[in-house]
């Protein structure tokens, strides 16, 4: 296939066509298929933008129908029957059942925006100009989001000092031993520590882009009781974990916390159509009207696919089949660790948010490969990029699981020098995984 063109006109600054060199044309489910016909499972799925699968017809069809019907598509904040209808589904579908009750703001379409917004927000809230981030974590690609990562790849980038942001160690860095909670508590509670108090705490529940680093129930609700002593915004940052990837809607649920900002985007459309919002306590909602704006916030196809995926977590048989898929790719990916204990550490994350801890990047590097020309789409995280990242969409059927772990295993296989078949097929597994 040709993609010379691409090399030819297209910035030195993609990536992901570089790591699959082919040329894509159609995708359902967790399939995709190249110009070539030739098709893959999809563990990869827009990194976490996909969760629901590609071309989800419950959520894409009234999309379709919308389109069709001459219907307003950018309303920048102004008031739609789209909004309003996704207002609503949000509200009685997501946020009651839990025992949630937030104010919703539109900010552009991106994580980042998103994570801008509730950084500026606490800031006004509070008085304050610092922020508390964490080792390993990535928040975004604009200046504020940048500042409060942590990878060394991105500290650099923008060309201008990361200010006014303290670091901190994440659960369980540098190892367990370490209790990073009790640290921060006491040296926000020292007034000779030289830590000032920040205006927020902002972290993920799951560190994707850090290396699938998953938090503790109750190290959370540590730093959430700390934020509420010292009078500390706590934002989560659930743009990759949350809209169902860990198997709850939220990926904080587990932990029994309500954070006073909650950030969502990347699958929150259901579509892959960009969308974000900042869930905000409602006292905490000072903003002055149009203090903080962007062009595309009023995306109202978004608004249609995102409350058609809201309205599948009010059917039980739906989240009983997204407990369950966690369940088989949880158990699925034991098996390997227990399989190629000689290159993996530790299976990491949560539900259909894993990941597997190699010994060395150039494992991960060989699996990435040998497992794309098999027919498997994966990528890498961490530091040192030595996370196999396993992300299907939450819908994935068992076959196409089956299938995608078949491939798995067989990359990890040749790693291992093994005899499994060179293309596996789903009737493979079985004797794969023995």
């Amino acid at each position: 296939m040709n993609t010379d063109l691409f090399a030819a006109h297209e910035s030195n600054v993609r990536r992901y066509g570089r790591s699959f060199p082919t040329v894509f044309t159609k995708a359902l489910g967790a399939t995709i298929w190249d110009e070539g016909g030739k098709n893959y499972i999809d563990f990869l799925v827009g990194s976490g933008a996909l969760n629901y699968g590609h071309n989800n017809p419950s959520i894409l069809t009234p999309g379709i129908e919308y389109l069709a019907s001459g219907n307003i598509l950018l309303s920048l904040d102004m008031y739609t029957a789209a909004k309003r209808d996704f207002i609503e589904v949000f509200v009685e579908s997501i946020l009651k059942p839990r025992g949630l009750s937030y104010k919703i703001q539109f900010p552009g379409p991106t994580g980042t925006n998103a994570n801008e917004a509730a950084l500026a927000l606490a800031r006004k809230y509070t008085g304050r100009s610092s922020v508390m981030a964490f080792s390993n974590a990535f928040h975004g690609m604009s200046l504020g989001s940048l500042a409060v990562s942590g990878s060394a790849s991105t500290k650099d980038l923008g060309g201008v000092p990361r200010h006014d942001v303290i670091r901190m160690p994440y659960d369980s860095y540098p190892n367990e031993a370490f209790n990073s909670a009790s640290y921060i508590d006491c040296v926000l509670g020292d007034p000779g520590s030289g830590i000032e108090m920040p205006a927020a705490i902002i972290l993920e529940t799951i560190q994707a882009e850090g290396g699938m680093n998953s938090a503790s129930a109750a190290w959370l609700a540590e730093i959430q009781r700390i934020c509420r002593k010292y009078g500390i915004v706590f934002i989560v940052d659930d743009i990759q974990a949350g809209a169902g990837r860990t198997g709850d809607f939220f990926s904080f649920e587990f932990a029994k916390i309500e954070p006073d900002i909650v950030c969502l985007s990347k699958s929150l459309s259901g579509s892959g159509n960009p969308l974000a919002i900042v869930l905000i306590r409602p006292d905490m909602d000072i903003w002055n009207p149009g203090e903080h704006s962007g062009t595309f916030r009023g995306n109202n196809l978004a608004f249609v696919t995102a409350g058609a995926m809201c309205k599948m977590w009010s059917n039980k048989q739906f989240v009983a089949s997204v407990e369950r898929t966690a369940i088989n790719l949880q158990e699925h990916l034991d098996r390997l660790v227990t399989k190629f204990s000689s290159l993996i550490e530790q299976k990491r994350g949560r539900g259909l948010m894993a990941g597997l801890k190699c010994r060395s990047h150039a494992v991960v590097g060989r699996v990435h490969d040998v497992a794309f020309e098999n027919g498997l789409l994966i990528e890498s995280s961490g530091p040192n990029r030595d996370v196999i990242k396993v992300l299907p969409p939450i819908t994935i059927t068992d076959d196409e699981l089956n299938r995608g772990i078949a491939i798995l295993n067989q990359a990890l296989q040749e790693q291992a020098n093994g005899n499994c078949p060179s293309i596996p097929s789903p009737s493979d597994l079985a004797s794969c995984n023995q």
